[in-house]
């Protein structure tokens, strides 16, 4: 009664209804379960189909298998993006009761070989090999190395209709039949299909077939891929089977590669780890370092580190010219350099017109033949000229005024100080940082594409083993002709022994350069580790991931990422020993105690 007066709001019902008297099992049956939130609205029970509120099921169930199952021939399948039920039912079989079975076999198999011999026919040799496998079966189940179980394989399909349901079952039966695995429809008994499939351990079809120990074995779907080389340097562990990951970059048919991870990924961590271990393999290493991350580690193992910004006193000079290797021309050194110069100058001037194009190109071919550096001549010791140089010839060119303006802040102006100084950096050590942490920003790109090219020539001058890390590459992506110099670094690097490593947390500048996509696919390892919501829907469509592999960098802690190498990729945890740890950490605390503890050593010192 209470229950209605709530309903009326506590007041007399005014219609003078009658309120009938319900038993009190009523009240407490209407009480909401699990099951009842589980439950669809309604199932409807076909003859090929079940459908499942808004959603169509379709059962199958594998019918016959080829003579032989290769390993891991289901994991295609279980890695396909579709939604879809597998479920595997094994039994095992007595052992007694089999071999009485296999006793009439042979004895049946003995006796067509013992007739066509009577006969004078020529031997089958199906039927020889089949009297071997069952010999050879039979002899494994007598000494108990095999067993033989009894298995069904059932495959549940859904869609929203009856079109993507097509669909995805031509692409599953396309998959199995290849490898002569072939499916049938539950055609009249989708309901036992249906519950055969669901996880309760009920096989209602018992569709199954006779396999021994070793061809069930290939049935395990979960198979990782195993990046375990006998050489290279320890990259990770496998998350899925905690194996390690040891490969070797330079096996591959380039050696380049690209890390894609969020702020605080360990993006850094894992590339500084790597230098430290590719060093230990008479490699030699140079890093482009955008944050300063990489002094400690360049300390650490004796290498060099060079400040490079307005008031450094490290200065590296464009017009530097390399000298013409064994297979390469005077003239084609030359004329590869101005066209750098050219892109350089886009970079600093903020884009030329193809008029100031040509003038560049006119004024850098005249800069270098005052100092006797000409096509024809021999410029193997000739002394490069400087950017006030440049900026005299350039005067002297009707038409240039424009430029001549823009130019004098770099010559005259409070960015003098930058490149119109004669190179004084040696990087001929085995581990070389550039850092550009204090250049401002609008310089940062053309730092980098300096420094990328003063390396470019170092590395055609003497032919070494060397890794290449450019760090924040989309600052260097963001223009069209440093875009350009990275990927002919990507492409020409591999003849001149260079590995080449971008590393980038902003996804979307460096995929919307043209170049970004033919970098990415001309690097044989990518490195993906923990991604932000917004990026996630472009690496999934770069690197063609499943959901699964999509929900895994969304949730992956720092270090944890996906691997890949060539067609093989794989779950990664990045690890580190305490030593390791000591030297790469870029966690600000870890920094400032071992700091702290530095300077305590030395004062007790």
């Amino acid at each position: 009664m209470s229950i209605f007066s709530d309903l009326f709001g506590g007041k007399k019902n005014p219609a003078n209804v009658p309120i009938p008297v319900l038993p009190a099992d009523i009240y407490s049956s209407a009480a909401m379960e699990l099951r009842d939130i589980l439950a669809p609205s309604a199932v409807e029970i076909g003859s090929g189909f079940i459908k499942i509120g808004d959603k169509i099921a379709k059962n199958y169930f594998t019918m016959s298998y080829p003579k032989f199952l290769t390993e891991g021939w289901l994991a295609p399948i279980i890695n396909l993006d579709k939604i879809f039920d597998v479920s595997i039912h094994i039994a095992p079989i007595n052992s007694a009761e089999i071999m009485r079975d296999f006793q009439k076999k042979v004895a049946e198999v003995q006796s067509q070989i013992a007739a066509r011999e009577k006969g004078g026919m020529v031997r089958d040799p199906e039927l020889d090999i089949a009297y071997q496998n069952l010999e050879n079966l039979r002899d494994n189940l007598q000494q108990a190395s095999a067993k033989m179980f009894s298995v069904g394989l059932y495959i549940t399909i859904y869609a929203n209709n009856e079109t993507d349901l097509f669909k995805v079952e031509n692409e599953i039966r396309s998959m199995l039949e290849s490898q002569m695995i072939y499916l049938k429809p539950s055609l009249f008994q989708q309901e036992q299909g249906f519950i055969t499939g669901a996880p309760i351990g009920l096989d209602n079809l018992a569709v199954t077939m006779k396999l021994d120990t070793a061809p069930l074995s290939s049935f395990f779907p979960f198979i990782s891929s195993e990046l375990t080389d006998n050489k290279g340097i320890l990259y990770g562990v496998n998350r899925q089977n905690a194996g390690l990951i040891i490969f070797d970059r330079y096996s591959m048919p380039n050696y380049n590669s690209v890390i894609f991870a969020t702020s605080g990924a360990g993006k850094s961590y894992a590339t500084k780890l790597e230098i430290l271990r590719t060093l230990m393999f008479e490699t030699e290493v140079i890093v482009i370092d955008p944050e300063r991350e990489y002094e400690f580690l360049a300390e650490s193992v004796g290498g060099r580190y060079f400040n490079i910004s307005l008031s450094s006193t490290h200065h590296i000079n464009p017009f530097d010219i390399p000298l013409p290797g064994p297979d390469e021309s005077p003239s084609d050194v030359l004329r590869s350099n101005i066209i750098h110069l050219v892109g350089l100058f886009r970079i600093m001037l903020g884009g030329l017109s193809p008029e100031e194009d040509s003038i560049m190109d006119r004024a850098i071919t005249e800069t270098y033949a005052l100092k006797d550096i000409t096509t024809t001549s021999d410029f193997t010791h000739a002394e490069p000229p400087l950017m006030s140089d440049f900026e005299q010839v350039l005067a002297s060119i009707e038409g240039a005024d424009s430029l001549l303006e823009r130019l004098r802040k770099y010559t005259h102006g409070t960015w003098a100080g930058f490149i119109n100084n004669p190179t004084n950096v040696d990087i001929n050590k085995k581990m070389v940082v550039f850092s550009i942490r204090d250049m401002e920003d609008e310089l940062k790109a053309a730092a980098m594409y300096i420094i990328t090219h003063y390396i470019w020539n170092a590395v055609r001058k003497n032919i070494r083993k060397r890794l290449l890390v450019v760090d924040e590459a989309w600052v260097m992506m963001q223009n069209d002709d440093a875009a350009s110099f990275l990927f002919m670094l990507a492409k020409r690097g591999r003849k001149y022994f260079l590995g080449l490593t971008t590393i980038t947390q902003d996804v979307g500048d460096f995929v919307r350069s043209r170049y970004g996509i033919p970098i990415i696919t001309n690097s044989s390892i990518q490195l993906l580790l923990k991604q932000s919501p917004t990026a996630i829907d472009t690496l999934q469509q770069i690197f063609h991931l499943t959901d699964e592999e999509k929900y895994t960098l969304l949730e992956s802690g720092v270090g944890e990422g996906i691997f890949f190498a060539g067609l093989k990729h794989v779950a990664i945890k990045v690890i580190s020993s305490y030593t390791e740890d000591q030297i790469v950490s870029s966690d600000p605390n870890q920094i400032l105690k071992m700091k702290k503890e530095r300077q305590e050593s030395l004062g007790n010192e």
